[in-house]
């Protein structure tokens, strides 16, 4: 069994840091790789990190390894990679230029392709796809400490075969277990994440969303498109969430009262988190739905298959990145 020592985040925006705060407080030895903005705020003042079940803890500027130089992947046995799907390319040509060989590299993102992207890139190193059910809210640009809140609950899925690598990275706030079939995993992961667009479209929080019939009728349709696309090219999703993934749209067309009896551990969300595409359209930032929405849509075109609402969606987060005006705060009746 391999003893791994060394862990860079690679990529510490919201879930790097989440990830990065919580292996650095269990001891284990970990750099966060990160832009100017985030390494000054975290020198300054800490990094604070808290959850949904009430942990809460604030290490120190000194008390986590911080840098903005690519060359700090020199020392890395794990790089975790964490930036947005976009940023895969330009990351992967880093850690091929600056990690060594032995490098174990893990991607913790959310899509399909990212861990065939890196591979494509890296060459003899083993790359390990990952995923991570829950969603990280960080606190307002220019708010110090830098504060990372794990909203929702659920248990990071790595590729199932290394042991060592698991207990390396399974810690207090930071639960990881292995899972045989990973693909399907993200591909049952994406469903849930087609969501992501409509809080970013919204501007609403993720748990008043989800309590509105209208836009859970929304983002069921948008599952019905995307499961149809995946049948069609032989793609079979496995459950993220209590519920499968051929009955998640059943159980989104739900009268309020019903839904929100049957699906409190849906809605066990902290009351004022978003998703990251919100985020991304409030920083002005270029969003995932390519990897996401753009993802079913490439399945639908393959197959012959309807993606109007879906293809509607992805046209909408265009457009309110274009603007760059934040989320465009739009009614369920201006989506569907």
């Amino acid at each position: 069994m391999r003893a791994y020592q060394s862990i860079v985040v690679a990529g510490a925006g919201s879930i790097g840091c989440h990830a990065g705060a919580c292996l650095a407080l269990a001891g284990r030895d970990v750099t966060l790789l990160a832009r100017r903005r985030v390494a000054e705020a975290i020198g300054a003042a800490g990094l604070r990190v808290s959850d949904i079940d009430g942990f809460d803890r604030r290490l120190d500027g000194g008390a986590i390894d911080v840098a903005t130089a690519p060359s700090v992947l020199a020392g890395a046995d794990v790089v975790l990679v964490a930036v947005k799907s976009g940023d895969t390319a330009a990351m992967a040509e880093l850690i091929a230029r600056h990690a060594p060989e032995s490098a174990v590299i893990v991607s913790l993102q959310n899509g399909i392709d990212n861990p065939t992207l890196l591979r494509a890139a890296l060459g003899r190193r083993r790359v390990i796809a990952g995923m991570v059910p829950f969603n990280v809210v960080q606190s307002p640009e220019g708010e110090l400490p830098l504060h990372v809140h794990r909203a929702s609950a659920g248990t990071v899925l790595i590729e199932a075969g290394d042991e060592s690598l698991r207990k390396l990275l399974d810690v207090d706030g930071f639960t990881v277990a292995g899972h045989a079939d990973m693909p399907a995993v993200q591909w049952g992961k994406l469903l849930m994440n087609l969501n992501n667009a409509l809080v970013a479209l919204s501007g609403l929080p993720l748990a008043a969303q989800l309590a509105d019939a209208r836009w859970r009728r929304i983002l069921a349709d948008q599952i019905d498109e995307a499961l149809a696309a995946m049948k069609a090219n032989g793609i079979r999703p496995v459950k993220v969430t209590a519920v499968s993934p051929v009955l998640l749209p059943t159980v989104l067309r739900l009268p309020d009262w019903l839904f929100l009896r049957l699906a409190k551990r849906m809605l066990a969300i902290d009351p004022m988190a978003r998703s990251s595409m919100w985020e991304d359209l409030e920083r002005r930032r270029r969003t995932e739905v390519d990897a996401l929405q753009g993802v079913i849509l490439g399945l639908a075109r393959k197959a012959g298959t309807p993606a109007t609402l879906t293809e509607r969606i992805v046209a909408l987060v265009r457009d309110a990145e274009a603007r760059g005006k934040g989320s465009p705060r739009l009614k369920p009746e201006q989506v569907a």
